[in-house]
């Protein structure tokens, strides 16, 4: 199955094998030639089980041209605090600072600061394809997370403007004084600088996630997640997302016939690639290798 863009999501419901296919793909992809990066972005990490491998916070490189890595996402949550709070810090006015923090330590623990921070690690990974990488596999976390997370970059955007705005009216207001009383030639200010790197990163994130990105759901044939994947696909269509190749997996030789003409009919477009059910767990390189070569194109 090839993969038609540089940046490719797997996602699906929980237990449809999506790891299995992003870990696949990826061992293609390197076998082929391309200089490919795999990440996990679900917290229940299980990358390194479809290698049988340890995988690890930072990329590591686990075969010729392939590299995999199980983002820490408790480390990555308080990098993003931090960083967070040094921008409110230099941006904020110090007596509301306190406040600040309160609220940093009560959404540090909300269930959107996972993505937030993941999806730090994941622009810096966006920005270095095609310099560093060829192809960039994201195994994603379960249907509901990838949506919120692919969205952040576009979210997150305006609220980087608002803090770069307040700062620049604080830095335009120093040099104005400077210039009124005199004194040395102001230097560039750093936190101004990092919030325009931080703002373009987001903006140019979101342009390849739309520009760059296919997200391939993955399903089995069963009703209730073909229903989910539904809602997934018309989630993604309204989000300005390409949809590429829905990956039907799992196909048992007794499946309904009924159910599975539906999911042909509704994913005539974009297409659907089928694999059967496997009668052994394809973990490892030798079979993960033949997991792909079994449906040639």
């Amino acid at each position: 199955m090839l993969l038609t863009r540089p940046i490719t999501f797997f996602a699906g419901k929980g237990g449809v094998g999506k790891t299995t296919m992003a870990a696949a793909h990826a061992l293609a992809a390197a076998d082929a030639g391309h200089r490919t990066l795999v990440v996990s972005t679900d917290p229940a990490h299980s990358l390194g089980d479809a290698f049988e491998t340890r995988l690890a916070d930072r990329p590591r490189r686990i075969a010729e041209g392939l590299w995999a890595a199980e983002p820490d996402a408790d480390a990555a949550v308080r990098r993003r605090v931090r960083q967070v709070e040094d921008d409110a810090a230099a941006a904020l006015p110090r007596a509301i600072m306190p406040a600040v923090r309160r609220h940093l330590d009560h959404a540090s623990a909300g269930p959107g600061m996972t993505e937030s921070a993941l999806i730090d690690l994941l622009t810096g990974y966006l920005a270095e394809v095609p310099a560093k990488w060829d192809r960039l596999i994201v195994d994603s976390a379960p249907t509901g997370h990838l949506l919120r997370m692919i969205a952040l970059p576009s979210l997150l955007a305006p609220w980087i403007h608002g803090l770069t705005r307040r700062r620049e009216r604080v830095v335009a207001a120093d040099r104005f004084a400077e210039a009124v009383v005199g004194g040395p030639e102001s230097e560039p200010d750093p936190l101004l600088e990092r919030l325009h790197r931080r703002r373009r990163r987001l903006t140019e994130a979101a342009d390849r996630l739309r520009d760059d990105a296919e997200v391939r759901l993955v399903l089995v044939p069963r009703r209730m997640v073909l229903a989910e994947t539904e809602r997934a696909a018309d989630a993604l269509d309204e989000g300005g997302f390409t949809l590429g190749r829905v990956v039907l997996n799992q196909i048992a030789v007794d499946a309904d016939p009924v159910l599975l003409a539906r999911i042909a009919q509704r994913f005539a477009r974009p297409g659907i690639v089928r694999y059967g059910a496997a009668s052994a767990e394809p973990t490892g390189f030798a079979r993960l290798r033949e997991l792909v070569a079994r449906v040639p194109e």
